[in-house]
């Protein structure tokens, strides 16, 4: 109750939104081809459902290779990252100016490297984008511990692995997780955006862009609506896993008390 209580506003926001939408399209005439209005989006999106589910399908299992890819790398490099001083000065400035060149810049070399079909290609578009956030954030976590509880470890002649285990890891988790919610909505915009220079017919990128080039934009929006969807499902997805996860940590608890 608390929660629906917490998110009235933001409900009623985008029902009042949609409707606003609604009423303008029909008073100043707008053009279809310029802005359908939500309810032809509707009608889109229901005549539509069996094939927007399956090509969502096709990108999402994209979407979720890369967030895999990505985030696993970004992980282990992170460990190293944090465990080797070499390896901080060597890798951080790389990774740092390697996220900042635009993903545009990448598919299409990526495409060429794999394959414009190969929903590989896609894959390593959406890691490259999810590494950075992923690797920072974990290092972070690793690097960022108290070192009084450092010291008491070491009192106790516990090793690096032990004290990986029992402080920096835990420690981390929460970085992690942020790490993990923003690479989950970035996995579903990267996998859609990679698609726009070429891919399997079913993907939603394609579609979309297949759809808009034939002026039956009611269709991407759908398509659109779909993706939105699916980012937003895998985000909620993470947000639970992180309240399982880590239920002791203080932003877990202030939210449940909420």
């Amino acid at each position: 109750m608390n929660q629906i209580r917490q998110n009235l506003p933001a409900i009623i926001l985008f029902v009042a939104g949609l409707l606003l939408w609604e009423l303008l399209v029909v008073l100043l005439d707008i053009q279809r081809f310029l802005l359908p209005a939500p309810s032809v989006i509707w009608q889109a999106f229901t005549s539509n459902l069996d094939r927007l589910l399956h090509i969502g399908w096709f990108t999402t299992k994209e979407a979720l290779g890369g967030f895999a890819i990505g985030c696993g790398a970004g992980i282990l490099v992170a460990l190293a990252t944090a465990r080797w001083t070499l390896a901080n000065e060597t890798l951080m400035p790389f990774a740092i100016a390697a996220n900042s060149v635009p993903i545009i810049a990448f598919a299409p070399i990526l495409n060429n490297w794999f394959g414009v079909d190969n929903p590989l290609s896609k894959m390593m578009i959406v890691a490259v984008i999810v590494f950075f956030p992923m690797m920072i954030n974990t290092v972070r976590g690793l690097t960022l511990v108290d070192p009084t509880i450092i010291e008491l470890m070491r009192s106790y002649a516990a090793s690096d692995f032990a004290i990986l285990r029992k402080v920096r890891l835990p420690n981390a988790l929460p970085y992690m997780f942020n790490a993990f919610k923003v690479a989950a909505t970035l996995s579903m915009i990267g996998a859609v955006v990679s698609e726009y220079f070429g891919g399997n017919r079913s993907a939603l990128g394609v579609f979309i862009t297949q759809e808009a080039a034939q002026f039956r934009f009611q269709n991407s929006w759908a398509a659109i609506i779909v993706a939105c969807v699916v980012g937003l499902t895998f985000f909620l997805v993470i947000l639970v896993v992180e309240r399982l996860s880590i239920p002791w940590h203080s932003s877990i608890r202030n939210r449940a008390g909420q």
